[in-house]
C-alpha cells in the first residue's frame, strides 16, 4: 500500500481521484469499492473512514466538481465590473471548466441522473446553487440598468435549463465547440432579458 496515514487529506484526495477513474470507466452501479481500493493504493478502511458508503463517495465527487466550477466562475468575474460582463465571464468560465474536466462533468450531468432520490436531491441542490449564482449577477445587471427589471429567480432557472442541456450535449459528443456555444447561447440568453449593447 502507498497509503500515508500521517496526511489524511492526501488519502482523501487519492480516494476521490481513484473513485473518479473507476466511476468514469464503469459507472456508479458497476463500480466496486475493492476496485477503488486497488486503483488508489489505499485500504478499504480508509475509504470507510472518509466516506461511509459508495453513495457518499459519489456525492463527494459531485460536490468537489461543483466547488471547482464555482471557484472558476468567481475567479473569472473578479476582474469584471458589475452587471452583464460578469454574466458573460461566468458563462465562459463554466464552459471552459466543463471542457477541461469532461470526465467529472459526465459524472455530474449524466451518471447522477436516475440514481435515486439522494442523487436527484444532490443534483437539484447543485442546479439551485448555480441558478442562485446566475441570479446574483442578473440582479446586479438590473440594479446597474444593464437590463430591464425581470423576475431574476425564474430567469436564472430558465438559463440553467438552457445551459444544462447544451452542456450535456457537449459532454456527450464534444459538439458544438465552446466558441460555437458562446456565439449562439450567450446572445440568446441576453436577448431573453432584453439586453442591448
Amino acid at each position: 500500500m502507498r497509503e500515508n496515514s500521517a496526511d489524511p487529506r492526501s488519502t482523501r484526495e487519492r480516494i476521490l481521484d481513484a473513485a473518479l477513474n473507476i466511476f468514469s470507466a464503469k459507472g456508479f452501479h458497476d463500480t466496486k469499492l475493492d476496485e477503488i481500493v486497488s486503483e488508489g493504493g489505499i485500504s478499504k478502511g480508509s475509504i470507510y473512514f472518509h466516506f461511509p458508503n459508495k453513495e457518499k463517495l459519489f456525492i463527494a465527487l459531485v460536490d468537489q466538481f461543483a466547488d471547482l466550477i464555482e471557484r472558476q466562475a468567481e475567479a473569472a468575474i473578479a476582474g469584471q465590473s458589475q452587471g452583464i460582463g460578469r454574466v458573460q465571464a461566468a458563462l465562459e468560465a463554466v464552459l471552459e471548466t466543463f471542457g477541461k474536466y469532461r470526465r467529472p462533468a459526465k459524472l455530474l450531468l449524466v451518471q447522477a441522473v436516475g440514481l435515486g432520490t439522494v442523487f436527484e436531491r444532490k443534483r437539484m441542490e447543485v442546479n439551485d446553487r448555480f441558478a442562485l449564482l446566475i441570479k446574483t449577477y442578473l440582479d446586479e445587471a438590473v440594479a446597474d440598468g444593464s437590463i430591464a427589471p425581470v423576475d431574476t429567480h425564474i430567469v436564472s432557472h430558465a438559463w440553467m435549463g438552457a445551459i444544462y442541456n447544451v452542456v450535456i450535449q457537449w459532454v456527450y459528443t464534444g459538439e458544438p465547440s465552446k466558441d460555437d456555444i458562446m456565439d449562439a447561447l450567450l446572445p440568446l440568453l441576453l436577448k431573453s432579458v432584453d439586453y442591448r449593447d
